[in-house]
């Protein structure tokens, strides 16, 4: 069996590419300590959803490098990345993560801006007079 599980997680414009390796549950991203990375307890608590799901703390190493977007879209990448690379490492956990809706990858967008307009769907101020 191999030593190591790779995936690559998605969500809004940001792309996480995630590898796992059994250890003591430390993550890190893009080199640096995740609580340093996102100072946000919430995104925090996404990043180890897939553990919590799955009863597996503390058994995995998290390695991920993470580009484009916010912090938001990252973190949601990084969960989806995780979330397939548990898979790889034990198909039968396919069911509890698919049941938890985390193998899905959020397909949700920006809308872009349309011309005439001052946003996807803001117009611009009317007068009548």
């Amino acid at each position: 069996m191999a030593d190591q599980f790779y995936a690559t997680g998605r969500r809004k414009s940001s792309v996480a590419r995630v590898w796992l390796r059994e250890g003591s549950g430390v993550v890190t991203v893009n080199e640096r300590p995740l609580e340093e990375y996102f100072p946000r307890e919430t995104s925090r608590i996404l990043i180890r959803q897939p553990f919590a799901v799955t009863n597996t703390s503390g058994q995995f190493d998290v390695r991920s490098m993470v580009i484009g977007g916010g912090l938001s879209g990252q973190a949601g990448a990084i969960c989806h990345g995780i979330a397939k690379a548990l898979e790889q490492q034990n198909p039968t956990l396919r069911p509890v993560l698919k049941k938890a809706g985390l193998l899905t990858r959020d397909p949700r967008e920006k809308e872009r801006k349309k011309y005439g307009q001052r946003g996807a769907r803001a117009r611009f101020q009317f007068s009548k007079r």
